[in-house]
């Protein structure tokens, strides 16, 4: 409870700071315009006398030339809270141990997102400025090309043996997904428009990939509205909300947890998961690639590549691509993905009024997502014999945070019975939160772009 109090607190002393940036920035805009028009004339002019100045003054006139070029010339207070967050991101991964794979990538990459340079120059140094090394490689993130790589790592890696040997679990990783579809109506309440606030409700899924695909369909900053306005480019606050809060799912899910179940419930012990024939881990990904493609179409991109990494994993006869899949290529993917979505975040992009409502939406949706499975996994004890009754902890894995919501599970069951182990049971609504949040964003993709 004191980490999640610390945690509230330095993201709202940032949200602070980022209001008051914010309404900063538009006072100084016209100042900083006028100034840099005046250095350019005078840039200009000095070219010309250049050759006619001693040494003395060549030597001044180029170390003021380099000055000017320099980080510390053009940094301001957005850059430097900015360079805080990422320090602040890999402070968390080194310390706590939270997400170290994604959260270290995004910090670095927030930390040379928001170097500052000179803007207007040509440089070429932005992630958002054409030709730049960076903006090439955030083309993977635009054109939704990181995420499905992504899920085919994950494919490879999972075991769905869990949820095949109790298939009811499934319903709690539906359950959790209520918190999309409620945030997406409370963005809408809050003057989000339409495809906006579907990329901004799919943060209560906490998963990282599909958030990055859907908003970069949605939430991309060059789709027309029917009004004719340009939706906008949310890509990277929402990109950084659900990797914080996947980070933090050890954090911010406790409390619920203890807060809606009782100490007999958290001692309820679930019958072992059944064995599951080779035959039957071969069907599953075949059927569910079919069952999910022709129910969500629009999910295929994601789901199509989770199914076909687990397919290779499960056949027996593909040993290499799947390990090709599920080491080299993820680990690949996820630093470019990483550091692409950090370097997003420049402090002129990012530091908006917007960006902290984003923040608060995301965390209200992955509490609703949590609460969510929790009470359902309740209500089916309500019909379950009692040799079949189900640990309402494992509802809070129904979130597709993998495999950090079942560890979390797993922790929380051992305090209260050390012999006890739910980490196999929450497996299973917890890849099917994964399933369930690809669904659900293939919805809101098919009904809004």
């Amino acid at each position: 409870m004191r980490r999640f109090l610390t945690v509230l607190g330095i993201i709202t002393v940032l949200a602070i700071l980022t209001s008051v940036v914010h309404r900063g920035q538009a006072a100084q805009e016209d100042e900083e315009g006028q100034q840099q028009q005046t250095e350019q004339q005078i840039e200009g002019s000095k070219v010309g006398e250049f050759a006619k100045v001693s040494d003395k003054n060549a030597a001044e006139h180029g170390i003021q030339k380099f000055f000017r070029y320099s980080g510390f010339a053009n940094a301001t207070p957005g850059h430097l809270i900015m360079i805080v967050v990422g320090l602040f991101f890999m402070f968390l991964a080194i310390r706590f141990n939270y997400e170290p794979l994604l959260l270290i990538p995004i910090g670095v990459g927030i930390i040379i997102g928001n170097i500052p340079f000179m803007q207007g120059v040509d440089l070429k140094l932005g992630i958002y400025e054409d030709g730049s090394v960076m903006n090439y490689l955030y083309w993977g993130v635009r054109a939704g090309v990181y995420p499905p790589l992504i899920f085919l790592g994950i494919g490879a890696m999972t075991d769905f043996s869990s949820l095949m040997s109790n298939p009811r679990l499934m319903l709690l990783g539906a359950a959790a997904q209520v918190g999309i579809f409620l945030t997406f109506l409370g963005a809408l309440a809050l003057g989000f428009a339409a495809p906006e606030a579907g990329a901004i409700g799919i943060i209560g899924g906490a998963d990282g990939p599909t958030a990055i695909f859907l908003s970069s369909k949605l939430a991309n900053g060059v789709n027309v509205l029917p009004d004719e306005t340009t939706v906008q480019n949310l890509i990277g606050p929402i990109a950084i909300a659900a990797y914080s809060y996947m980070a933090l799912v050890p954090v911010i899910q406790p409390p619920f947890m203890r807060l809606l179940t009782n100490n007999r419930e958290r001692r309820i012990r679930m019958k072992p998961p059944r064995a599951v024939s080779k035959l039957e881990k071969i069907f599953f990904p075949v059927i569910g690639l079919l069952l999910t493609a022709f129910i969500s179409p629009s999910s295929l991109p994601l789901l199509g590549m989770l199914f076909f990494g687990n397919i290779l994993k499960e056949s027996g006869v593909t040993r290499r691509l799947a390990d090709t899949a599920r080491t080299s290529m993820v680990d690949i993917v996820t630093i470019l993905l990483g550091l692409t979505v950090g370097a997003s975040t420049q402090a002129d992009v990012f530091l908006t009024d917007q960006s902290i409502l984003i923040f608060v939406l995301g965390a209200v949706s992955f509490m609703i997502a949590t609460i969510g499975g929790l009470l359902f996994a309740k209500f089916m004890n309500l019909f379950l014999s009692k040799e079949n009754k189900i640990n309402p902890l494992v509802g809070a894995a129904g979130v597709s945070a993998v495999p950090d919501s079942a560890r979390v599970v797993q922790h929380e069951g051992l305090k209260y019975d050390p012999t006890n182990h739910l980490l196999m049971h929450a497996m299973a609504p917890n890849v099917s939160g994964v399933i369930g949040s690809a669904v659900a964003a293939g919805i809101l993709l098919s009904f809004l772009l």
